[in-house]
């Protein structure tokens, strides 16, 4: 298939690797930032053809990983105790919260539904007028212009039924937050690609530069990869520490200003709780004061979220690079895809269930 069998080309691919091996001196730590990017370093092998001295560490690239048990806990509420039609993308029905997941609320009379787009949601909100509907808004900057979209349609529609729960988080604070933990590990970074399809490459310069840690904007694909990880070896063999876009097939520097103005109309940045993490400051996006009738927390009065409940789960530590899911004594015993302990072993993105995926218990 054009456009992928060429980046999937295992002579390049061994190429790359070769290169690699040529140029490393010294142990480096490379994270790679979005969960599919991962599933395809899991699958395709990428890291066992690495040289030793190269670590690949998962970051929090997965969306709903990182959404806080809490807003689970609110999304629960609004399906079982608000009765409302409770929309959301496949992969957060298996989340779980401080108490249940959206399936089980499901199986319990809650009437959640899985849709492919927010604009489905507008759509049934639409078809069921009598019927309060609320779209899951989760995702990081990719997502968030067509969530925007649902809103500006549905206020379009005067659609007084239809609100957003909105779990949006921001990768570049995320990234500040793991560079500036006293445990880091992280010395340079594989960015998503289609995050800066979006919002282009200006928000990770100034990082690049305050904490020394290249940068490099990559596809998913096993050449984009390895040629980013080639980039960023050769930056920190050399001493450098720069943003470089080896995605220009899809990322202009600019990104998409058309979809970063829908963002930056309908949405205002927040701070959120990122599960297993914390509260990273100005890490996520809240709708803005002219679309708080869109707002599912305001309009239904949602309890607080509260902070996730303790667990053996290591999720954290998995997505702040300082640990690997085969360090947790729970994967693939106790935490496994059909009872999992936490988002990663759950979603289609998540590190854990690459590893058991591609690896096997043992990973």
């Amino acid at each position: 298939m054009k456009y992928v069998d060429e980046y999937r080309d295992a002579a390049l691919v061994r190429k790359l690797a070769d290169s690699i091996q040529r140029i490393v001196t010294r142990p480096w730590t490379i994270m790679e930032i979005c969960g599919g990017q991962t599933h395809a370093i899991v699958r395709f092998g990428l890291d066992e053809l690495l040289p030793d001295l190269i670590t690949l560490v998962h970051g929090p690239g997965c969306p709903v990983c990182v959404t806080s048990a809490g807003l689970i806990d609110q999304a629960v509420e609004l399906a079982l105790s608000h009765k409302v039609i409770l929309c959301s993308f496949g992969d957060m029905l298996r989340v779980p919260g401080n108490s249940i997941d959206l399936l089980t609320a499901k199986a319990r009379g809650g009437d959640v539904r899985i849709v492919y787009s927010p604009l489905d949601a507008v759509a049934i909100a639409r078809e069921n007028p009598e019927k309060q509907v609320v779209f899951f808004a989760v995702g990081f900057e990719t997502t968030a212009p067509a969530n925007a979209m649902s809103v500006l349609r549905a206020e379009h529609e005067g659609l007084g039924n239809f609100s957003i729960l909105t779990s949006h988080v921001l990768v570049p604070p995320a990234m500040r937050a793991i560079l500036g933990a006293d445990d880091n590990q992280v010395q340079g970074f594989l960015a998503a690609g289609h995050v800066c399809t979006i919002m282009g490459l200006e928000e990770y310069g100034p990082i690049a530069a305050e904490y020394g840690a290249p940068i490099i904007i990559t596809g998913f694909e096993p050449v984009d990869i390895l040629e980013g990880i080639h980039l960023c070896v050769k930056q920190l063999e050399e001493g450098r520490a720069e943003v470089e876009n080896a995605y220009s097939r899809a990322v202009k520097h600019v990104g998409n200003p058309h979809a970063r103005r829908i963002i930056e109309q309908v949405f205002e940045i927040a701070d959120r709780d990122w599960r297993g993490i914390g509260v990273i400051p100005d890490s996520g996006l809240s709708l803005r004061p002219a679309y708080s009738a869109f707002d599912a927390n305001l309009r239904f009065q949602l309890k607080d979220t509260a902070a996730d409940a303790a667990s053996e789960c290591i999720s954290g530590a998995i997505m702040r690079g300082v640990k690997k899911p085969h360090d947790c004594p729970a994967f693939g015993t106790r935490c496994q895809p059909d009872h999992p302990l936490g988002a990663p072993m759950v979603s289609s993105e998540g590190a854990c269930a690459a590893y058991f995926r591609y690896r096997g218990r043992t990973a």
